[in-house]
């Protein structure tokens, strides 16, 4: 190690990642990596430009939503509940694994292809769905579609890296966010109320045409250089690793999104995918640091302080935001609000995120440091999931809303803090296969989170469940109605309610107290990111 850091020169905390151990190679990458450095646009440029590739992002966020509204009709209509859950995660495993592989190949064939090929997805997917007439047809296009709604929401922070300096980044990934929670937030009113007018195939149908809009204005804004190079595009593209990382992702979103909800955790499906998804990963890493030649994860990238505590940060912290948001529902129906008042009670938390990012950004821009804001950030989140562990049945209505706010505004800033940290960490040339690895661990987190969390619920719950009701007969039947649904309080015995609800509740506190651990644990790996120097121009001087 000591001969290799001498032949690199001096080393800082602002010196970017991955330069080559021969200095003359370092200045013949340097140079190259100044030849396609994209020239830098003007303010009305950039807005006509990110504007858009918003276009299909705020698409992609709207189509979230109107899937979870629509999600009960659609499968009744298909006289098949369990198509419910499955509308989802085909779309999630689909967009987890394919997101990550758009960075290396957008470097390849370009962002604007890319986004071509995103938008054309998507639109394909929808389609598909529109018109589907059997429940496998539908779940079909979700798979397509996720393809497509990854890609797009991936590749439009790429492009924002391309054409934005590092002082400036954070303030235009705010505007994108902004763009992104508009969709999500909209999404269920406009699913709702095309469902209840036209019915639900046209909430799928009528996103193609503003999709064809998003692909033809894309076609003729977008134009970023390539990097080139001796062998073909198809020779460069790393499929082995592709097709690794793709096979890991799926076998794990199947193991952790099909366990305890579709099927028992010891179903073989379950006990065969998880293993699975470790010997993928152990391929896939081989592959990488010892095969390809420009591989789409590169495992030395990871292997960076700043980048390993970015990315990390990213999956502990996204772990137990999603924990709280599948969970938070439940808490506000326990305390009898229906399941439509539970949803309001959580726009706070989206609101934050946005302002949380665009406020970040600007703060940024303003410092040009991020380390002594990351701090902060993470604080405030800790913080946030420490007062929601203190959250009871007694709460005022007006708490939970201040709560959330703060934690959404934690969430934001920690999402635009890191990707601005990641991409400063490297060459210009790295930003989006390490922005591809922070999707890759967002994605999982995700999954991961809700794992978690539904684990511990569960098991708390049967245990108080069974402390109160095991002395009554037929405990065990309603015991399980109990645990599937909250409708079912309401029809035990008025004596009875009072300790079932104080059971829900001890699940759901022991549910933010393990949320409250992965969130310091995210805020203690943040610790880990270095401080780079965030440029005012693309050529990073």
């Amino acid at each position: 190690m000591a001969s290799t850091e001498a032949t690199r020169g001096p080393v800082s905390e602002e010196t970017p990642l991955l330069r080559e151990v021969d200095p003359a190679l370092a200045e013949s990458d340097q140079a190259e990596d100044q030849a396609h450095v994209p020239e830098e646009r003007s303010t009305k440029e950039l807005m006509l430009i990110l504007g858009s590739i918003w276009v299909g992002v705020f698409l992609a966020a709207l189509d979230t939503t109107i899937v979870a509204t629509l999600s009960a009709p659609i499968s009744s209509s298909f006289n098949s509940f369990s198509l419910l859950s499955w509308l989802a995660t085909s779309y999630l495993i689909s967009n987890a694994a394919c997101q990550p592989l758009s960075g290396r190949l957008t470097d390849i064939y370009s962002r604007r292809w890319g986004l071509v090929f995103s938008n054309v997805f998507f639109a394909l997917g929808n389609l598909i769905c529109g018109l589907a007439k059997t429940q496998w047809a539908i779940i079909l296009g979700r798979v397509v579609a996720g393809v497509g709604g990854g890609g797009l929401t991936a590749i439009s922070t790429f492009v924002t890296s391309d054409l934005v300096p590092l002082r400036k980044r954070g303030v235009w990934q705010g505007i994108g966010n902004i763009c992104y929670g508009a969709g999500m937030g909209l999404g269920g009113v406009f699913g709702g109320w095309i469902s209840d007018t036209l019915g639900w195939r046209w909430a799928f149908l009528l996103q193609i045409p503003p999709l064809v809009v998003s692909c033809i204005l894309v076609i003729f804004t977008v134009n970023i250089p390539v990097r080139t190079a001796d062998t073909s595009r198809i020779q460069r593209v790393d499929f082995l690793g592709a097709v690794t990382l793709v096979l890991t992702l799926v076998t794990l979103l199947m193991g952790l999104n099909t366990g305890g909800n579709q099927v028992p955790w010891t179903h073989p499906l379950v006990l065969v995918s998880l293993p699975l998804a470790a010997v993928f990963l152990g391929i896939f890493i081989y592959v990488e640091a010892y095969i390809a030649t420009e591989p789409v994860i590169p495992v030395r990238l990871l292997l960076d302080r700043t980048v390993a505590s970015a990315c990390l940060t990213n999956w502990f912290t996204t772990m137990a935001v999603f924990g709280l948001l599948f969970y938070l529902p439940v808490y506000f129906q326990v305390q009898g609000l229906s399941a439509t008042a539970a949803g309001v009670r959580l726009i706070p938390q989206a609101m934050g995120t946005s302002i949380g990012s665009l406020g970040s950004g600007f703060i940024m821009r303003s410092t040009g440091q991020y380390k002594i804001l990351n701090y902060a950030v993470m604080s405030l989140q800790v913080l946030s999931a420490v007062l929601i562990c203190t959250l009871t049945l007694e709460t005022p209505v007006w708490l939970p809303f201040v709560y959330f706010f703060l934690g959404g505004l934690a969430y934001g800033s920690m999402l635009t803090v890191t990707l601005v940290a990641l991409i400063s960490a490297v060459d210009h040339h790295h930003h989006a296969v390490v922005t591809s690895a922070s999707y890759a661990f967002r994605s999982t987190g995700s999954t991961i989170g809700i794992t978690i969390a539904s684990a511990v619920f569960q098991n708390t719950l049967q245990t108080g469940l069974w402390a109160r009701l095991g002395q009554h007969q037929d405990a065990a039947k309603i015991i399980a109605r109990l645990r599937d649904s909250l409708d079912e309080v309401r029809k035990l015995r008025p004596e009875w309610i009072p300790g079932v609800l104080d059971a829900y509740m001890n699940s759901l506190r022991a549910v933010f107290v393990t949320l409250l651990g992965l969130t310091v644990l995210g805020a203690l790996v943040s610790i880990g990111m270095r401080e780079h120097k965030l440029h005012n121009n693309l050529a990073r001087r």
